[in-house]
């Protein structure tokens, strides 16, 4: 196992994962003892969204559950826009994914202090009609993580790779045949500045997703929508990404950067107030504080501009003290950081931008319309989540579209080979860049107007003001990327720019009111839902 990008092994893999959270973690550790694998990370693993998720995973063990219910719970939250067939799916591999999951060394938090009680702590979350949470406290992320790492880094053959990013990826039309296969991707070491050619029989694009292109977002720096951008430029569909979910309950404070409140203090009794200390969930759904995400984040943003605030409040100080702290034992730390000790105090919070509902086309075995590559997790669109994503079924999505796709390739592996003569990165016509400014800068502004213009509530003004900047700026960034050599954060914004042109474009396609994507020019829904699906100009066909 390597965990440095200078240790001495080859550029070339029968399955290279762009992405170490949960989704890219999990294929690796089911296809090793078969296929050599390489793991490619930006950073250190910890940092993508997978350490950082509170909540934790949804399956149905309650025996007073069934699923059945957690089908027509997913229904609902997406709005009409769920794929049945995958949601049953989905659900019906819940309890599998767990049980492996405790094979790999997780523990879920007991109904029994010791650990060693037969039933799992459940928690209710928003949108769920029965508690079928399970969790790890309130880091199930980070406990997650944790374990699985711990296999890949004992694995034989896995290579981890930190430093490293993925510039593009390399297909046989790009090397000028007529089919349009994967064959590997041109990567980025950061520590020496060089891109070399990785060859692979497979390529997993598990990056995540696309929120850091909105000013505020929970999610860590490297959500910058690499894999859905990548896929794109190479030739894949991209679906549903105006479905961009507002997490209602981001710390508020000047300190803290990119901490959410779990959702499951609000279904552990959570309150929401305003500043004069007044409820508010009740005026805008008969399910208050549990009503579905979209509906709470909007319903902050509403008051905090009809009240003119920077914050609401989520108070949990009506529950004893010993719950709060077996219960939220992270959250309640992280906040004494800050001076809130949530025992005794509101917490101040802000919707921040949380989860893509869109993104890379695949279908039940995460297949994307290039062949040999896959898209699992928050990169892709498996048509899971609709219009809108239900708490914790993301993780679960994770593990199932990761062992899904494992299956798929496993039987393909003796029937794909690498690709010989891949020409390499071609430097020859760039410079160093004397003016990284200009990157700051239109990153900067591209989350700015996204915030500002694409946001919670939309209008057509708003997004043809977004379209029109975009436009602009994409112009000077394919000028920039064609004269200097690339760096990190010259492909983050390469990526992030095209993914904010992806969500506008999506948005503006659907003149409706559904779910995540609300329109002051279309408050109504349409009777009959369709997915926005935008296609790229090398587009071959796909077969789903």
């Amino acid at each position: 196992m390597s965990d440095t990008p200078h240790s001495p092994v080859s550029n070339d893999s029968d399955v290279l994962i762009i992405g170490g959270g949960a989704a890219g973690l999990s294929l690796a550790l089911k296809v090793a003892d078969q296929a050599r694998v390489t793991i490619l990370s930006k950073s250190s693993l910890d940092q993508g969204s997978t350490y950082y998720a509170q909540g934790g995973i949804a399956a149905v063990l309650d025996e007073h559950d069934s699923h059945d219910s957690h089908v027509e719970d997913t229904l609902a939250a997406g709005d009409g826009l769920c794929d049945r067939e995958i949601v049953e799916y989905t659900v019906s591999r819940g309890r599998e994914c767990i049980e492996w999951l405790v094979e790999q060394g997780v523990k879920f938090t007991r109904e029994q202090e010791d650990n060693a009680g037969k039933d799992y702590h459940l928690s209710k979350e928003g949108g769920h009609s029965h508690r079928r949470v399970v969790h790890a406290a309130d880091a199930t992320g980070k406990a997650v993580f944790k374990s699985l790492a711990a296999q890949v880094m004992e694995h034989p053959n896995i290579t981890f790779r930190i430093n490293t990013v993925a510039v593009d990826l390399i297909t046989t039309e790009k090397l000028g045949t007529s089919d349009n296969r994967c064959v590997g991707a041109y990567v980025l070491n950061e520590i020496s500045g060089q891109v070399s050619v990785h060859r692979a029989r497979f390529v997993i694009l598990a990056t995540g997703g696309a929120s850091k292109t909105y000013l505020y977002t929970s999610n860590p720096d490297g959500a910058s929508g690499d894999g859905i951008a990548m896929a794109w430029r190479a030739g894949c569909r991209i679906a549903n990404m105006e479905f961009n979910q507002f997490h209602p309950t981001c710390l508020y404070h000047p300190e803290a950067k990119s901490f959410l409140i779990t959702e499951a203090l609000r279904g552990e009794g959570g309150l929401l107030r305003l500043p004069d200390g007044a409820r508010f969930m009740n005026e805008y759904d008969k399910r208050g504080e549990l009503a579905p995400r979209d509906i709470v984040a909007r319903a902050i943003d509403s008051e905090m501009k009809r009240l003119g605030c920077n914050f609401v409040y989520l108070d949990i100080t009506h529950k004893p003290d010993s719950f709060i702290l077996e219960h939220f034992p992270m959250i309640h730390k992280r906040c004494l950081e800050y001076g809130i000790d949530i025992t005794r105090e509101k917490i101040p919070v802000v919707p921040a931008a949380h989860y893509s509902c869109g993104g890379v086309m695949v279908d039940k075995h995460g297949k994307t319309d290039v062949e040999n590559v896959y898209a699992i997790g928050e990169t892709s669109f498996t048509g899971l989540h609709g219009a809108n994503r239900m708490a914790s079924n993301s993780l679960l999505e994770c593990f199932v579209f990761a062992f899904a796709a494992a299956e798929d390739i496993l039987e393909k592996l003796d029937n794909v080979i690498l690709h010989d003569n891949i020409p390499p990165w071609d430097e020859s016509q760039v410079t160093d860049s004397d003016e990284d400014v200009v990157i700051a800068h239109n990153w900067d502004e591209v989350r700015r107007f996204m915030w500002d213009y694409v946001g919670i509530v939309r209008t057509n003004k708003r997004l043809q003001r977004a379209q029109n900047r975009i436009e602009l700026l994409q112009q000077e960034i394919k000028w920039y990327y064609s004269k200097y050599r690339v760096s990190r954060n010259l492909l983050e914004l390469r990526n992030l720019a095209l993914v904010a042109e992806l969500i506008i474009q999506s948005a503006l396609n659907r003149k409706e009111s559904r779910g995540l994507h609300f329109t002051l020019d279309y408050p109504d829904k349409l009777p009959s839902p369709k997915n926005t699906i935008l296609v790229p100009d090398n587009f071959h066909g796909g077969s789903f």
